[in-house]
């Protein structure tokens, strides 16, 4: 959920914290491993300089929570030149590994030859859309590559948390000094609108619940993309007793 006052990145920053001293500091992260299949972000939607800068971020912060990630990014309505498509990237990450190995071979290393998936196919949504996700299975298909695809990224209490934060940014929730969000809001009642049909609906009611309990009011999901949907949640909201209302689209993008 964007505003006029939010960032232009479009997603919540977190910043790692400080390594702790003595012997009870944090374990250090773990790395991926070596030969590990790829992370292969893929973008729906018309691509574009705000929706590269939002991928790249995302790639940026999985690369930051697993270093030596290798991940990647592929539009499903690509053109192969400035934003590559997701087969495009999907058969540069296969020649990339059969030539890894092969180098190794020729200089005289004992290496394994590579196997299993070449990269692991993450679709940039908070919530199902059957229509996107046939097309992203159908473009992994369409590449003869192996690899894996995994579902959306929602229901997810992160999302929970990045709705909270653009509520907060737009004024509808307060900071506290103690827990850095607010557990108080100016909205009485909040609608999360969700695209995809029913199944995406269910799920944003899900990541709703996480949302509501963080905010004590109450969340309600509605289809941005059904006639009068928001309008029907609206009125249960009001009939609840709800009177100042906020809608957050459950989205990922600029």
């Amino acid at each position: 959920m964007s505003s006029p006052t939010g960032p232009a990145s479009g997603l919540p920053v977190r910043m790692p914290r400080p390594r702790q001293p003595g012997r009870h500091r944090r374990p250090e992260p773990l790395a991926a491993p070596e030969g590990a299949p790829a992370l292969v972000l893929a973008v729906p939607g018309t691509p574009g300089a705000a929706t590269r800068s939002l991928a790249e971020e995302v790639v940026s912060i999985a690369r930051s929570e697993l270093p030596g990630l290798d991940a990647r990014i592929g539009y499903l309505d690509g053109d192969d030149s400035e934003f590559p498509t997701l087969q495009a990237v999907l058969a540069h990450t296969a020649g990339e590994r059969t030539a890894r190995y092969e180098q190794a071979k020729a200089a005289g290393v004992d290496v394994k030859e590579p196997e299993g998936p070449v990269a692991v196919v993450v679709p940039l949504l908070a919530g199902p859309d059957s229509s996107l996700l046939r097309r992203i299975r159908q473009a992994v298909m369409d590449s003869r590559i192996a690899a894996d695809l995994t579902d959306v990224l929602g229901p997810h209490p992160l999302l929970a948390e990045a709705l909270h934060v653009r509520l907060s940014e737009a004024g509808l929730a307060r900071a506290d000094r103690a827990r850095l969000f607010a557990v108080t809001t100016a909205a009485d009642g909040i609608i999360l609108g969700a695209v995809g049909g029913e199944e995406a609906v269910q799920a944003a009611g899900i990541t709703g619940m996480l949302l509501a309990a963080r905010l004590a009011v109450p969340v309600m999901a509605a289809a941005l993309d059904q006639d009068g949907s928001i309008a029907s949640i609206a009125e249960q909201l009001r009939s609840s007793g709800s009177q100042q209302l906020a809608l957050a689209p459950y989205l990922i993008g600029p």
